[in-house]
């Protein structure tokens, strides 16, 4: 029995069709996805997916080539002693003499598996640049193979001009070698220590990402980029082969990705080792590329030389067409799959066991040299096999060596973008955006996040090629949709969205956060607004991030870069439609955890403070910021000059709706965050109503770091001034936002707070209901802190409150129940609860 064949999917285009072809506009894309109607669609080769080059014409054509490929190979041979003895070597680093048990490392630490590979790549990148003058530098997804790239950078003479102790000279080279993974010297990754390095090379999974991040806004530019094929398995680079479909080639640059297929993870096969060629060709085919495959090991310098300058003219091909105004649709940029050994040239087999080419080659090929005299004697036929004796001249390369690399404005170790090129904002005013005066009235409500977005609109317009927006397909819900009024999205396999614009949404939180890392490091700023339950998708992340950051802060070299910067929104307390997936603020309580001088967690409750706080970020740099925000109409609580003083301050105490301006106050009531801050406001108004002899004192905080120990974040309160908020001993109730844990954490070590401290916060309680349920639910509206703050004025001292006090809460209690009943009824909230009470 023959098996089913699909129908063919037709498509009617003619003036009787309910959606003719001719009514397609971006308001109205018609009944078939975008994207499949009205443009050519390349013809996929589906019964010759491989590129083919002829290596016999290109050597004829390019017969000069030879003596490169000699250079080179010395290049290679020079990188490879050097990365080898760098996991193995403390002393004897020229081989002059016999190796012994004296001259290995204690702790042997590394990984050479991928080394040989990264500096094979290394070298045609080279060539390429040398032969067409390229601004190009590498992304190391294998960042465990420092070894391969440090030693690179040392015969370029990179090392050197950024640390002379790295200079060329026995000396030099000792310390490079015995230093690698040795306190002091080089880590066993890469990281921003590494000159040329945009990526912290730890976690898998992020590098192309990055990569095509670096080249947004960069038309010159092109980066390669060495994808590992255990890092392809991970789930962001699965993402990350579609960022193409979002480069403009008439105003981006382009990317090299180089899958290394060398077949083995640590301790396994890899996914595309098990796969042949034609069925990676396939999936890579279908992600939109032109695929060649780079194996033929007895060609293999001519045949990663053909590919690479095929590549190479590939990309210009697709960029001039764009460049002269007749783009190609659907362009199919180049990758190459290169298929090389695992561990190449290093000891192919010991203890009757193959080395070379499995996965035993992928950290330390010989664990037991030290002890063992088969892998001494091993080491040793390994380490003299590159001739090292040939190559160096007192731990300086010869110049056959150096001629393999290209003139030190080209190098790719050395290329500005990735360290020196931040260029600031050209910023509006944005106390224009800002609301003159404040107002607490129903009828003046505004969305913070609506308002955000006027102000993002004029900076989008002011700085085309220097600021860009990373959204998973979320711009619209958090109302900052006013920027495409000045820009559009960047979807170029959508018809509609062609443009070039500097809005990018794709639903995946890794692939926004990869870009904005490539193009923040890079020089310029980018913006990332989140749905706040999704956001701590990247954790992880953000954290390799603020490591990479870190040790650039401490690396004297590395330039300033602009900050990275978070909008959370949609937040957790009105999310009660979409129910309890959609709560989670737990990003904040991963970013008190980093490196202080480098987080920034602001929770502006207000349109004018969060156009403020926008702004600063925007300036700011090296830092994390995360912003949380509503998006949902609040009331402006404070005018435009009492927002920019409240956020310059960080905290401040709100007079207007304090007992007597807050002057000695009962009890300390302080909200941090949108909707809890309206919350303590309407509690205040409260309890100044309903007991008029309790004095309550109004505090907001706006910066949430001011609240750690003094010393403990650049932003901190002195003690002197935390009690000049806080008073030295009235109870005080924190509303917040978050977990109340963070809190906790910020105040433990103030000193006289813990006995007179409340917080309420998120308890892990919400689903489906309304919004002021959510609030009930977690301990966090007007009746509970209400009553939290009676019981701690009893608790210290107000006795003769008690009585009135009692009945007062009595009363909120059964306030509560009775907003129970009444949503099971209407199935919505009563409409003062969504209002402040008037005195």
């Amino acid at each position: 029995m023959s098996p089913p064949v699909a129908a063919e999917r037709t498509v009617v285009q003619d003036d009787s069709a309910p959606f003719s072809s001719k009514q397609l506009s971006k308001d109205f894309p018609g009944a078939v996805p975008p994207g499949c109607l009205d443009q050519p669609t390349p013809t996929l080769p589906t019964q010759s997916l491989l590129v083919n080059l002829d290596l016999d014409a290109f050597m004829a054509q390019n017969w000069d080539y030879s003596k490169d490929f000699e250079k080179m190979d010395k290049a290679r041979r020079a990188a490879n002693y050097i990365a080898a003895a760098m996991i193995f070597l403390k002393d004897n680093v020229e081989m002059k003499e016999q190796l012994s048990p004296d001259h290995i490392k204690n702790r042997l630490l590394g990984h050479w598996g991928t080394c040989p590979t990264i500096t094979f790549i290394y070298s045609h990148c080279n060539l390429l640049i040398r032969k067409h003058d390229l601004d190009m530098f590498l992304v190391l997804g294998p960042g465990h193979g420092a070894p391969g790239l440090l030693a690179n950078l040392y015969l370029e003479g990179t090392l050197a001009k950024f640390d002379d102790k790295y200079n060329w000279s026995v000396e030099g080279l000792y310390n490079l070698i015995k230093g690698f993974s040795w306190p002091g010297g080089f880590p066993s990754h890469v990281n921003a220590e590494t000159p040329g390095a945009i990526h912290e090379g730890g976690e898998l999974g992020y590098a192309l990402a990055v990569s095509f991040g670096a080249i947004m806004d960069n038309p010159d530019t092109i980066v390669t980029c060495i994808v590992g094929d255990g890092e392809a398995e991970t789930g962001p680079t699965a993402t990350a082969w579609h960022s193409y479909k979002y480069i403009d080639p008439k105003r981006d640059g382009a990317v090299i990705p180089i899958l290394n297929c060398n077949g083995y993870k640590i301790a396994e096969t890899t996914v595309c080792g098990t796969m042949s060629d034609i069925e990676l060709v396939t999936l890579f085919s279908g992600y939109g590329y032109q695929v060649r495959v780079v194996d033929k090991m007895d060609k293999f310098d001519i045949d990663m030389a053909a590919s690479m300058e095929w590549a190479y003219k590939e990309i210009c091909k697709i960029q001039k067409a764009a460049r002269d105004g007749k783009p190609l649709v659907k362009p199919r940029w180049p990758m190459i799959i290169l298929r090389s050994p695992k561990g190449w040239t290093g000891p192919r087999e010991v203890h009757g066991k193959q080395i070379e080419g499995t996965w035993r080659s992928h950290q330390v090929p010989l664990p037991a040299v030290k002890k063992d005299k088969e892998e001494l004697d091993a080491l040793q036929k390994w380490l003299l096999s590159y001739k090292p004796d040939e190559l160096f001249k007192s731990g300086t390369p010869i110049q056959d060596v150096m001629d393999a690399f290209p003139h030190p404005g080209r190098m790719m170790g050395r290329n500005k973008k990735t360290y020196a090129a931040y260029k600031p904002l050209s910023l509006p005013n944005y106390r224009t955006f800002m609301f003159e005066h404040s107002s607490a009235t129903k009828d003046d409500w505004q969305s913070c996040t609506k308002t955000g977005g006027q102000y993002l609109k004029a900076v989008v317009e002011a700085n085309r090629q220097t600021f860009r927006i990373f959204s998973p397909d979320e711009l619209s819900s958090n109302k900052l949709d006013a920027v495409l009024e000045k820009t559009d999205r960047s979807f170029q396999w959508d018809p509609f969205t062609r443009g070039g614009g500097q809005v990018l949404e794709v639903l995946s939180e890794h692939q926004c956060q990869g870009w904005m890392q490539g193009y923040t490091l890079t020089g310029r700023v980018g913006l990332f607004p989140s749905y706040e339950s999704f956001l701590p998708i990247v954790t992880t992340m953000i954290i390799q991030y603020a490591k990479f950051q870190k040790m650039a802060s401490e690396t004297r070299w590395r330039r300033e870069v602009g900050s990275l910067n978070y909008i959370e929104s949609s937040t957790l307390w009105r999310q009660e439609h979409n129910g309890y997936s959609h709560q989670n603020p737990s990003l904040i309580d991963t970013l008190i955890n980093l490196k202080s001088k480098l987080i920034r967690i602001y929770l502006p409750p207000d349109a004018n403070c969060l156009v403020s706080t926008l702004n600063h970020c925007l300036t700011s740099k090296n830092y994390i910021n995360l912003i949380v925000s509503s998006k949902q109409p609040m009331p402006v609580f404070l005018s435009r000059e009492e927002a920019i003083r409240h956020c310059a301050a960080g905290a401040s105490v709100w007079k207007q709706f304090s007992s007597d301006e807050g002057r000695s106050p009962d009890v300390v009531l302080v909200g941090c965050g949108n909707e809890v801050t309206f919350e303590v406001v309407a509690a205040a108004r409260m309890l100044q109503k309903d007991l008029p002899n309790i004095k309550v004192r109004v505090v907001n905080v706006t910066d949430l770091m001011i609240l750690s120990a003094t010393g403990g974040h650049p932003h901190s309160l002195s003690d002197e001034e935390f009690q000049a908020l806080f008073t030295k001993t009235a109870p005080i109730i924190v509303n917040f936002h978050g977990y109340p844990s963070v809190i906790h954490a910020l105040l433990f070590d103030r000193p006289t707070v813990s006995d007179r401290l409340t917080v309420n916060g998120y308890r892990e309680e919400g689903t489906t209901t309304t919004p002021f349920k959510m609030l009930t639910a977690n301990g966090c509206d007007r009746f509970h802190l209400a009553i939290d703050a009676l019981r701690a004025v009893i608790r210290h001292g107000r006795e003769e409150v008690y009585n009135d006090a009692h009945l007062l809460m009595s009363e909120y209690r059964m306030r509560l129940r009775a907003h129970d009943k009444y949503i099971l009824e209407h199935g919505d909230d009563p409409k003062e609860m969504m209002e402040i009470p008037s005195l």
